[in-house]
């Protein structure tokens, strides 16, 4: 196993390669209300500074936390996943959303390992422009599949681990989230854990991101799918105080 090295400031470069057009409106806010500022004396100023002054420390603050999260936190050493030398799944299943910055790592970090990865991107449904600028920057991993969320067709115990990293937030529908869910409980063993890496709608990411926060999901919308999926929290960590892990297992006591 070898290190898989990120280029320097690779997160917070592909967030404003991926979101140039949010940066450049809140640029162009700035300058306008500026112009307006020294140019229309009329117009009060508290307004126009305090607009200005929000967008500005918006920008800068998302951006520094990212840079710290995405560049500096050591998230994607993976660290926070089970370590290869003392619990080895030797089937493991990645799903993304149409981005995928994991699977090679994780192949990487479980080389002996079958990986299979699922994409559940659907154009219809995930509309962001910055999905599909990263689409085209990234090619799929290897051997990626299309999957339908609502019919994975996946073999009962077929996974001994399945990743869903930053992408499970984006079913949005809370029905089908939880019959996702139970789609991937049937499909793992009965020692088999699926770990959840999310940002919360919470205080930190609110403070970071502004009204982007409710992209997110809070925590107790989550803890509610999981029950309903017949899923019990065997581990909940935080990986920098933006980003909560879930390890779920097998909830004994719910319904099939």
């Amino acid at each position: 196993m070898h290190a898989i090295s990120r280029k320097p400031l690779q997160g917070v470069l592909n967030i404003i390669r991926f979101n140039w057009h949010f940066y450049a409106l809140t640029v162009g806010l700035v300058i306008i209300t500026t112009i307006l500022f020294y140019n229309v004396p009329t117009i009060s100023a508290g307004p126009l500074l305090v607009l200005a002054g929000l967008g500005s420390l918006g920008m800068v603050t998302s951006l520094i936390v990212s840079c710290y999260i995405y560049d500096c936190s050591g998230l994607y050493t993976l660290d926070w996943l089970p370590n290869e030398n003392t619990s080895r799944p030797t089937r493991i299943i990645n799903i993304h959303a149409g981005f995928d910055e994991t699977s090679a790592l994780i192949a990487n970090r479980y080389p002996e390992s079958q990986l299979r990865v699922l994409d559940f991107y659907d154009p219809a449904l995930h509309t962001e422009i910055s999905v599909r600028r990263a689409r085209q920057a990234y090619p799929p991993y290897p051997g990626t599949e299309s999957a339908d969320t609502k019919n994975l067709a996946l073999a009962e115990h077929s996974a001994d681990l399945i990743l869903g990293l930053f992408s499970f937030h984006e079913i949005r529908d809370r029905r089908e989230r939880i019959d996702f869910l139970r789609q991937l409980r049937q499909a793992l063993t009965e020692e088999g854990t699926i770990i959840i890496a999310e940002h919360l709608r919470d205080m930190p990411n609110a403070l970071a991101y502004n009204i982007g926060c409710f992209h997110f999901l809070p925590a107790h919308e989550w803890m509610a799918t999981f029950a309903a999926a017949g899923l019990r929290i065997k581990q909940q960590i935080s990986v920098t105080p933006f980003i909560t892990v879930f390890t779920l297992t097998h909830d004994d006591g719910a319904a099939s």
